[in-house]
């Protein structure tokens, strides 16, 4: 302490910029520059400038050079003096000032700088060993590394020291199948358990060794190696892990260090989102653009059971490519699915349930038979795909004939009972002809038509999957546009009362009714209305009662009037009952033949 400064100084000036260095909106430092920082009375001098952009951050290990002195030169401390540097946590325990660690932020890897400190971010109104109480002080540091420090767990239980940074910015996620190397080891060094030198492969979801390791590695991105601070309760918490299980026993309560290694992982996508078509990837495909829907896809695949069985290959060992069309239901819904998704020159397993395979019945292929219920593994290639055109690729008329034939294919699925299917096309149908400003005056009117027109087909669908909100939702477009449409009315009510708004359903019966009075099926569903109506009330008659039976012993006039409702109710539905079983020969207007005449 109190020596001159050293000869270890960074005294050398450089006359390039600092690229990357911002302060707030500040430009770059030159070498040579200096600024205040953020903190009232700290000033930064760039004397070198550092390596690559980033800077490390509060929490992060950081190892430093550093020469304090007061500002007529003298030093106070130094660690070039001792040639050692100093490797502390930033932001910690008051191991350095703390104009120190907020300058430290501002520091690239390999970068000096010389810092003034006022003594509010010094050593303050106390001063220290040779610092003299409100002493301004300056520091030269150099940042030498420093290792990104990560709070696995949020509590402290799991801290991760980046060692070595990873290749790409994917993590892992709970389906994906990793392949990791570790070493676990006591606080005395004391090894108890490590991989064999490939490393060890597994499930993220289904867990291994402890419940730390799974959650350390979906914070590891490929090829990333790491130093983990395991507390008991994210270890082995009170139990004796057996040497049985590694090298060596772990006793109770202990904390662990491993060397944790994120070797690759292949990723697994839930296709179907119900875990019921998982798609691991094997090789990653070219760009960023998937087959799709309605795509002519080329593969290659084997398929086999779960005991290994072959039943069926394509386009393997000198055979021809199979080509089919997604979504047309070509091949078995799950390998239709999973090829949608795949990328040119990808190649993947894709394990399929029965759901999405061959169902419940024994079927018959190549090379196998396949029993009922069967789970199904096919490791396909997708060699290539041709998409269908985007609406924006197309001139007017072709999105119209595209539109057009999209219906027809969707009404032949409509009729066929395939309305999820069908209610796919009819929404694509509709992109075709959306307005966009590309369609001449005669155009226009096409357009408009089929779209109304798959709109209300498409509601038709979503009645039949019982999804009544998507039902009154595209009513709803078709009335935006014409107030009257019967049809749209007509259905729209269907979905209301089906969602117990009553109230809504009457009101489009009621204009359906105004701008078409004859119409069957509006009147057809003008009964079921009064009937649900009816029920309604006499539901909300019982509950009166039951509320107000309490506050009397005798009958009220109030509970005689209701009384006398409930009757009246009561022969209201027995007449409209009759009035149906009189009209039951020519109340044949159902949804299917509302269909029927808007296709």
């Amino acid at each position: 302490m109190g020596a001159q400064k050293g000869e270890g100084h960074v005294s050398d000036i450089e006359d390039d910029e600092e690229p990357g260095e911002v302060i707030e909106s500040a430009p770059p430092l030159k070498v040579g520059e200096e600024r205040e920082l953020t903190r009232p009375g700290l000033k930064k001098k760039l004397l070198k400038r550092g390596r690559a952009f980033e800077t490390p951050e509060f929490g992060d290990e950081v190892t430093v050079h550093y020469v304090g002195t007061f500002l007529d030169g003298t030093t106070f401390d130094s660690t070039r003096d001792r040639d050692e540097p100093l490797t502390f946590k930033l932001g910690g325990d008051g191991v350095v000032v703390a104009g120190l660690n907020y300058g430290i932020i501002t520091m690239k890897r390999g970068e000096c700088a010389l810092f003034t400190v006022p003594p509010e971010l010094g050593y303050g109104v106390e001063g220290h060993y040779e610092v003299p109480p409100n002493s301004v002080i300056q520091f030269e540091v150099e940042l030498i590394s420093w290792i990104t420090v990560v709070d696995v767990s949020k509590d402290g239980g799991i801290i991760k020291k980046i060692m070595e940074k990873g290749e790409r910015n994917e993590l892992p996620g709970d389906l994906d199948e990793v392949l990791v190397k570790y070493q676990v080891a006591l606080v005395d060094g004391t090894v108890v358990a490590r991989t064999p030198e490939e490393g060890i492969e597994f499930c993220v979801k289904d867990g291994h060794l402890c419940q730390a390791l799974p959650k350390a590695i979906r914070t590891l991105k490929s090829g990333e190696k790491a130093r983990l601070i395991v507390q008991p309760q994210y270890a082995f918490g009170g139990e004796e892990w057996g040497a049985n299980n590694g090298i060596h026993t772990v006793p109770l309560n202990s904390v662990l260090n491993i060397d944790l290694e994120l070797v690759s992982f292949k990723p697994v996508v839930d296709v179907t989102g119900d875990s019921k078509v998982l798609k691991k990837i094997l090789k990653e495909g070219e760009g960023a653009f998937v087959a799709n829907e309605d795509a002519a896809v080329t593969i290659r695949y084997t398929a086999r059971l779960e005991d290994g069985t072959i039943f069926e290959k394509k386009g393997v060992d000198g055979d021809q490519p199979f080509v089919f069309t997604t979504d047309e239901e070509q091949v078995v819904s799950g390998l239709d699915r999973a090829a949608a998704t795949m990328k040119k020159g990808e190649r993947a397993v894709i394990s399929i349930d029965f759901e999405y395979g061959f169902g419940s019945v024994e079927v018959k292929r190549d090379l196998a038979t396949i029993p009922p219920c069967s789970k199904l593994l096919y490791e396909v290639e997708m060699l290539d795909f041709i998409k269908e055109k985007a609406p924006w690729e197309m001139i007017s008329r072709d999105k119209i004939e595209a539109a057009e034939r999209k219906k027809e294919e969707a009404n032949l699925l409509f009729k066929s009972g395939k309305y999820q299917r069908a209610g796919k096309k009819y929404d694509k149908a509709a992109d075709y002809v959306s307005e966009d400003g590309s369609f001449g005056d005669e155009e226009q009117k096409q357009a408009k038509a089929l779209r109304l027109l798959c709109w209300l087909n498409g509601a038709a669908c979503s009645l039949k999957l019982n999804d009544f909100l998507e039902a009154i939702n595209l009513c709803s477009k078709v009335l935006d546009i014409e107030f009257c449409n019967v049809k749209a009315l007509y259905r729209r009510a269907q979905a209301y009362m089906e969602t117990a708004d009553l109230v809504l359903a009457g009101l489009d019966i009621k204009k359906a009714l105004e701008v078409d009075p004859q119409n069957r099926e509006v009147k057809s569903i003008q009964k079921t209305l009064i009937r649900l109506q009816a029920e309604s009330n006499k539901r909300d008659t019982k509950l009166y009662m039951k509320m107000f039976a309490h506050m009397t012993k005798g009958p009220s006039v109030a509970t005689k009037k209701l009384k006398v409702e409930n009757a009246d109710d009561e022969k209201r539905e027995k007449v409209v009952a009759a009035m149906e079983m009189e009209k039951v020969a020519d109340s044949s207007a159902t949804l299917d033949n509302g269909m029927v005449a808007d296709c």
